[in-house]
């Protein structure tokens, strides 16, 4: 099971660092490709609080092995596409169908396993949970470098497979409640859908198309509004809602989902900050890019086993406010960033970012999860990891959109010091004149160009700078969440 949760979350990220070759295959526009992406997203979202219903209903078992097969098929279907068009619709049928898995594996380790074997089971899921979208574009790196792209979706084939047959054969401990079924709120569903599709569409494509300048991104903002007052209303007067909204009666549950979508943001956030500068301004290719990050993965890997153990022996908040204050330290030495960084700066904060996702992510499984009853588990676990994937949306929304700002005023600043009269302007302007000579009379034009473009690089530089610092204070914000939670007492009664 934690395996196809890895596919699942992986294949959300694997194509991030591949949508040029994608795009190139498919003859698809800058815009249209954008849609391999945010169409599985949106689909995704939509399932990941549904599934806690439908695992109610026909059993972990079931739904678990028709997800993943779902999941397999389309993937097939994914790499098959000759069009655009094709791509997108199987993404969107791969996110959905994919998309019950994730939550599905959470409630399974909180109530398929005694509180003693929380110390194994919770690090596992945290790691793949966090590790899957931090390899993500390097693996899609190698698969696209190596193979074709065609293989970013044909590697889930045989995997899927044997995930398919293994729970079939191996997973069996609930059983199914099919009368929910009869009493499905189809209203309530098709509110969720309008509603937190509509959200992941704004959140998505809001940064690049000036917010509620574009008609399209007004008219998705109001279909999620009603959405949402339809879905809320729904869930709070039917006999058997969509969604269990109850859960939010628990301190622990509602400050973790918190800590949870900060994680998200952090998760997400970084995984897209550090190519998009690797990219742009360093030149990196994808496999390169890949390379460089993959530094993540491994402090990962050798974390996981240490936090594990830790959750047993050690105040679970505690373990989360180190986690926190690492991502910020991660941060706060990345917010120096200049253009001239590589590997060997990077690697600090990589290492600090990777130890602060292990120390994160266990503890908050744990406390968020950890004090409610097996009977509300599945239905829970949906809405936390929804918050989580919500918190990357979100984050992504609000880095594009400080990175666009932060880059103008950057530029108009540094506008006023490569004006005509600076000397030392003047001398840079005249050393790439003399660089363009072989031009004849266009050298001056090409110098300037190149003039251009050095500032506008120096801008995003500085931009990105402003963002690593902002996510800074974000994370030593969560700090003051942490006296708000309760430890759990399973978990505190395993440790002693």
């Amino acid at each position: 099971m934690v395996f196809g949760m890895f596919m699942a979350i992986l294949d959300i990220q694997i194509v991030s660092a591949s949508l040029a070759e994608i795009q190139a295959g498919l003859s698809a526009s800058a815009d249209e490709i954008s849609w391999v992406q945010t169409s599985y997203l949106i689909a995704e979202v939509i399932m990941i609080p549904l599934s806690g219903l439908l695992s109610r209903a026909l059993s972990t078992r079931v739904i678990f092995t028709i997800s993943c097969a779902g999941f397999t098929v389309m993937s097939l279907m994914c790499a098959l596409s000759t069009s655009i068009t094709e791509m997108i619709i199987w993404r969107a049928l791969q996110g959905f169908l994919g998309g019950a898995m994730i939550p599905t594996v959470f409630a399974t380790a909180f109530t398929a396993f005694p509180p003693s074997k929380r110390a194994i089971v919770s690090p596992m899921i945290g790691m793949v949970a966090t590790l899957a979208p931090t390899v993500g574009p390097t693996v899609g790196g190698y698969l696209t470098d190596l193979f074709s792209w065609h293989w970013l979706f044909l590697i889930n084939v045989p995997a899927g497979i044997v995930v398919c047959a293994m729970v079939w054969r191996l997973v069996d401990f609930d059983r199914p409640e099919p009368a929910l079924l009869r009493r499905f709120d189809w209203l309530g569903f098709a509110a969720m859908a309008v509603f937190l599709g509509s959200l992941e569409f704004v959140l998505e494509e809001g940064p690049a198309k000036d917010w509620f300048q574009d008609h399209l991104i007004l008219a998705f903002t109001i279909a999620c509004v009603v959405g949402a007052v339809v879905f809320f209303w729904r869930a709070f007067t039917q006999e058997v809602p969509i969604v269990d909204l109850t859960a939010f009666g628990n301190r622990n549950f509602w400050t973790g989902c918190l800590a949870s979508f900060i994680c998200g943001i952090g998760l997400y956030g970084l995984t897209y900050l550090y190519p998009v500068y690797l990219g742009r301004v360093r030149g990196f290719s994808a496999l390169m890019i890949g390379e460089t990050m993959f530094v993540t993965g491994i402090v990962m890997f050798i974390s996981a086993p240490i936090v594990g153990r830790l959750s047993t022996r050690m105040d679970l908040r505690v373990m989360m406010a180190i986690g926190f204050l690492l991502f910020a330290a991660g941060t706060w030495q990345a917010s120096f960033v200049t253009k001239d960084w590589t590997f060997g700066e990077l690697l600090v904060p990589q290492i600090l970012r990777g130890a602060a996702l292990m120390l994160c992510m266990v503890p908050i499984n744990n406390l968020s999860l950890g004090t409610l009853p097996p009977e509300r588990m599945k239905n829970a676990a949906g809405l936390y990891n929804l918050t989580r994937n919500l918190g990357g949306a979100v984050g992504l929304a609000l880095i594009n959109s400080l990175l666009n700002h932060r880059t103008d005023l950057h530029m108009q600043r540094l506008r006023e010091s490569v004006a005509w009269g600076r000397p030392r302007a003047e001398e840079t302007l005249a050393g790439l004149t003399q660089q363009f000579q072989s031009l004849g009379s266009d050298a001056e034009l090409a110098a300037i160009k190149q003039m251009a473009a050095m500032v506008r690089r120096e801008a995003f530089v500085m931009a990105l700078g402003d963002v690593f610092f902002a996510l800074t204070v974000l994370f030593v914000a969560m700090l003051l969440l942490v006296p708000l939670m309760r430890r759990p007492k399973a978990v505190a009664a395993a440790a002693h």
